[in-house]
């Protein structure tokens, strides 16, 4: 049966408008689905954490207070026997050492301004020698620079040359004294006075723990650190001068200063260096009380061993290691791996923590910075870069035409 012409009509329109739906899809649903932008995805993380390290086991002196810390570490790394107050004898040459470098400043390399010693110094010698004191010569007119004057009075342990030191740079010892106990105080030694610049008086008293910032004081100084670490030293009149702290250059040990009181006993406050996992680590440290200073200087030693014992090189991240994984709608996947090696220096059991912060990534090449694992250590904080493993591409036109609903 012949179709009508209306039947004719209603097939070409139809013809007609099929074609214009298949072109229209064409020309609008290719480009939008193979032109459309990926979306991005998050990173799975995976658990990570740094395994605990074992506490230190520290020997402490039999003796009166002790204290250990280290260059870089707030206060003390651990303390025994009492922290109270105690009579620190010579040790007061480092606070004097210090306070007049502050009002009359030199560099490393500089001798300073002259000295000239009268019969005044002649005197100051004698009346330390009646009471046993320790002294070196001196003479009236004999000139010395500042530096030297400090090399004698610390390496030598002079009480004469403490007191003329701080005589030249203050006009007498009782305007030295407040000038002295305000720098105590300024500097947050709280436990910490004098009562005259040598040590002789047991009024000088200080803590361990005082005493451990004193000593990272003096070694934050470039003329005291360098006074402190000399054997020996040749000083114009007086000839050569020997330091006397019989554990220089043992176990690393480089300062910094002994003292000897009846009322005080022995007393040693030390540094000594240690290269933990290629890192030097300073070592500040005290003993108070001691009984002689052959038996003090053992003590020492078996407590810097333990100390020692104590640091440990803690590895964070290995290069490469996964840290997640990022995983495509379309199968293109990839991890998510530090960007280096990273190590730390630890002490003891201080906790070591991380967190991971990613970017979401779509299409990306292989070593896209993508994160970070930060670590925090005391209050130390590492960040590593976190980096794509290998190269996320696009899916193709394939998987775009026929996976239209994860595009839109």
């Amino acid at each position: 049966m012949a179709l009508t012409r209306r039947q004719i009509l209603r097939r070409r329109r139809v013809a007609v408008f099929g074609a214009a739906a298949v072109l229209i899809g064409t020309v609008f649903y290719l480009p939008m689905t193979l032109l459309a932008p990926l979306g991005s995805v998050a990173a799975e993380i995976e658990p990570y954490s740094v395994g605990a390290q074992p506490a230190a086991d520290l020997g402490w002196p039999a003796l009166g207070a002790s204290a250990v810390g280290a260059i870089g570490y707030d206060g003390v790394l651990g303390a025994g026997g009492n922290d109270q107050a105690a009579p620190i004898a010579s040790i007061t040459k480092i606070i004097s050492a210090l306070v007049v470098l502050e009002a009359k400043p030199i560099g490393l390399d500089d001798a300073g301004p002259d000295i000239e010693f009268t019969a005044k110094d002649v005197a100051i010698r004698a009346a330390y020698q009646a009471v046993n004191g320790a002294t070196e010569p001196v003479q009236a007119g004999m000139v010395l620079t500042q530096r030297q004057v400090m090399d004698v009075m610390l390496v030598e342990s002079a009480n004469n040359y403490a007191e003329s030191l701080v005589t030249w740079a203050f006009g007498s010892v009782d305007e030295f004294l407040p000038v002295a106990n305000a720098w105590l105080a300024d500097h947050g030694l709280a436990s910490t006075s004098i009562s005259d610049p040598t040590g002789m008086s047991p009024l000088n008293v200080s803590t361990a723990s005082d005493l451990v910032q004193l000593g990272k004081l003096a070694l934050a100084n470039p003329v005291v650190n360098a006074i402190v670490g000399t054997a020996t030293e040749q000083v114009p009149v007086l000839g050569e001068i020997s330091n006397s702290n019989a554990l220089l250059g043992i176990d690393g040990i480089r300062g910094i200063k002994t003292g000897t009181l009846d009322e005080a006993g022995a007393c040693l406050l030390f540094a000594a260096d240690y290269v933990v996992g290629g890192e030097t680590v300073t070592i500040v440290g005290v003993v108070l009380g001691g009984t002689d200073h052959k038996s003090l200087n053992v003590s020492v030693r078996a407590l810097l061993a333990d100390v020692e014992a104590g640091f440990h090189e803690v590895q964070l991240t290995s290069a490469g290691q996964e840290f997640g994984t990022y995983s495509t709608p379309w199968g293109d996947d990839s991890p998510l791996v530090a960007a280096a090696t990273t190590s730390v220096v630890v002490w003891a059991d201080t906790p070591v923590t991380s967190a991971i912060e990613t970017d979401e990534v779509g299409v990306a090449k292989k070593g896209a910075d993508v994160g970070d694992v930060t670590f925090t250590v005391g209050d130390e904080r590492i960040v590593v870069p976190l980096e794509l493993a290998s190269t996320i591409d696009d899916p193709g036109a394939f998987w775009r035409l026929t996976n239209p609903a994860a595009l839109f």
